[in-house]
């Protein structure tokens, strides 16, 4: 298959009900256009200079996700075109993010990043820490809007184990939904979406299996 058609196949696997964000890093120019001339709009991005670079070649259509871990000297540069930053993780980035976006009389819309999985080189704030920013923390950054949850499960074949952590975050995710008028659960990549779409994601981050590496 070719690129197009991969993009297909795994499109056609997802719920139309939840957002596909390709994860784009790492890959061309030419291959990202070639995916966003089948209508696909979202792409997500890992490295902040990476992006940039893409940005400037690009579509100005084209909603641009920072998926992977955020440092705060590096907000900046996407704070003016940046569509969601899906790895907020610290109140002292969400104060950089809300910095930022004033300069640019903006208002980005975030995701607080969780921490469920059994890996330390992953981030995220635990469940606690996300409590006290919602309710003592959040208010204070007017120019930062929260979407919703972002969280990665463990790499492991154990699939029990994976499902747990995702139905965990799920649970979570409707505690507070409503109130705060969320919109996004993002669980599930390549390896481990279908699983987590079965557990109440409504937004995958998908690369590998349709770049095919």
């Amino acid at each position: 298959m070719n690129l197009s058609e991969r993009y297909f196949s795994v499109r056609d696997t997802i719920p139309q009900e939840v957002d596909l964000v390709v994860v784009s890093k790492k890959n061309s120019v030419e291959s990202i256009k070639s995916i966003y001339n089948s209508g696909q709009f979202a792409f997500g991005e890992n490295k902040v200079m990476e992006l940039l670079e893409k940005q400037e070649l690009m579509p100005p259509a084209i909603q641009w996700h920072l998926i992977g871990h955020l440092q705060t000297n590096k907000v900046k540069y996407i704070a003016p075109f940046v569509h969601l930053i899906q790895s907020l993780d610290s109140v002292k980035l969400a104060a950089e993010i809300d910095k930022q976006a004033r300069k640019c009389n903006r208002v980005i819309n975030c995701l607080l990043e969780i921490f469920i999985a059994l890996e330390e080189t992953k981030f995220g704030l635990s469940y606690q820490e996300a409590e006290d920013f919602l309710k003592n923390e959040v208010s204070k950054f007017p120019n930062i809007r929260i979407k919703g949850f972002m969280g990665m499960a463990t790499n492991t074949p154990d699939t029990d184990q994976i499902r747990q952590e995702f139905r965990s975050l799920a649970n979570f995710y409707k505690k507070y939904e409503k109130a705060n008028g969320f919109k996004h659960l993002s669980m599930g990549m390549t390896g481990d979406y279908k699983i987590a779409i079965e557990e109440g994601s409504n937004m995958v981050r998908i690369g590998s299996a349709i770049f095919n590496k």
